[in-house]
């Protein structure tokens, strides 16, 4: 029989994508990781290889459609002995979602524009007793198909029992809560503004860009963390001259052989003041908050179509070196679609920085599960006051987004604090 090639979860977060391209077509032989696909996933486009050997038998998606939901069958491979005939009466409907893999929690973070990890709904009132809900970490675990019927049917997951693997929510499971009509309708808000493509009444003319997976997986996310995380924000102004002038010394001795990014000495602070001020470096969970031991940064790059936050392991213990040169082969990476999971999920926290656009000031949009995101602002010369007297400083302002279920306004301040420090001293990196 025929072996049913679905499109796969290349991201923990991928419910759906694009099959941007076939590298194969309708008769090629195919081994064990050969490359037959890419993918454009949330985050970006990723090559698929091939897991079984034989003859690709039928292409059932067509390169270029959007919208390919995860265990969809997207072809069929003729194993040895098959030919053509064995394609007919064939089932290509996707795969039945009892069968579905379980998906991972996501962590990742960003800005107001930047990609962030999936957020669990906000609990519902129900009647009666709910038994309960099946989840990864914070996240309710249901199949895409699950997703998209209780979507359509206005209904929320938070009290439906999941009886697939792992208590996975499965189509039954939905089918079983819309019969049994003891989960409470969601409550009714103010009229969403309108959405629609269709020109409005006095509008202006327009042209429409598509949606691309990434572009909606961002404002879905985006969505659900200003909804769902409680946020307070903290702003400190740090005055950088004595940074700026260390990070010339060093770049006058690296000779060339590497070039320091003010970005990449704030990503240092941000690390060390992590290490200084443990209770910052957290997640929200249900079950407790998360103290992580390694302060993993999470920096927002920008790309085509949206942005994404490559990661840097153990910042604090790295040099400015290794930090520089390791920030800029993950931007790379990542604007040529290249990054691998492993480089931008498991960050601990977060650092947006807009400076180099002029940006004075702005709050960053905190990404799920992390608790803490920084945003960055530009360098710029302000009258200050030292020692009495009225003086000129070149001055950073940072803003930090704070989840307050996690941590305490004080603890923010106490961060931020170590941090002016750092930046203030930046001698004291060493220390």
């Amino acid at each position: 029989m025929p072996v049913k090639i679905l499109m796969p979860a290349l991201s923990p977060t991928m419910t759906e994508g694009t099959l941007a391209r076939w590298l194969i077509g309708e008769g090629d032989a195919i081994h064990s990781g050969d490359i037959i696909a890419e993918i454009e996933t949330d985050k970006a486009t990723m090559e698929v290889e091939a897991v079984e050997e034989g003859k690709l038998g039928k292409i059932l998606v067509a390169e270029g459609t959007e919208g390919v939901a995860v265990n969809n069958v997207i072809a069929l491979l003729l194993e040895e002995d098959e030919d053509e005939s064995s394609l007919e009466g064939i089932d290509v409907s996707a795969v039945s979602s009892d069968n579905d893999a379980t998906i991972p929690p996501e962590v990742t973070p960003e800005h107001a524009t930047t990609t962030v990890a999936d957020v669990p709904p906000a609990p519902l009132s129900v009647s009666g007793s709910i038994p309960p809900v099946a989840r990864v970490e914070n996240r309710i675990i249901a199949s895409p198909l699950a997703r998209r019927m209780a979507s359509q049917a206005g209904l929320e997951l938070t009290g439906v029992l999941g009886t697939g693997p792992n208590g996975r929510i499965v189509k039954s499971d939905v089918e079983a809560a819309l019969s049994a009509g003891d989960i409470l309708a969601v409550s009714p808000t103010a009229a969403p503004v309108p959405t629609t493509a269709e020109q409005l009444p006095y509008e202006p003319e327009f042209k429409i860009t598509s949606l691309s997976t990434m572009r909606k997986t961002i404002a879905r996310r985006l969505t659900e963390s200003k909804q769902q995380v409680p946020h307070f924000y903290l702003t400190v102004d740090c005055e950088i001259d004595d940074l700026l002038d260390l990070r010339k010394t060093l770049n006058d001795k690296a000779d060339g052989s590497y070039r320091l990014s003010v970005n990449d000495l704030v990503i240092k602070s941000a690390a060390i003041a992590l290490r200084r001020v443990p209770n910052a470096n957290a997640s929200w969970t249900d079950e407790g908050v998360k103290l992580y031991k390694s302060a993993d940064i999470s920096v927002a790059v920008a790309i085509e179509g949206g942005l994404i936050t490559p990661v840097v392991r153990q910042a604090d213990n790295k040099g400015l070196e290794m930090i520089s040169r390791e920030m800029k082969e993950l931007s790379e990476r990542a604007r040529d679609g290249k990054l691998g999971p492993e480089e931008y999920q498991g960050g601990t926290f977060s650092i947006s920085n807009l400076g180099m656009y002029g940006i004075k000031e702005f709050s960053a949009v905190i990404n799920p599960p992390q608790a803490c995101i920084l945003a960055v602002g530009a360098g710029e010369k302000r009258p200050v006051v030292k020692d009495g007297a009225l003086a000129v400083a070149t001055v950073m302002s940072c803003t930090l987004s704070v989840d307050h279920r996690a941590v305490d306004g004080a603890v923010g301040a106490e961060y931020l604090s170590a941090f002016k420090r750092l930046i203030e001293e930046p001698l004291s990196m060493l220390l």
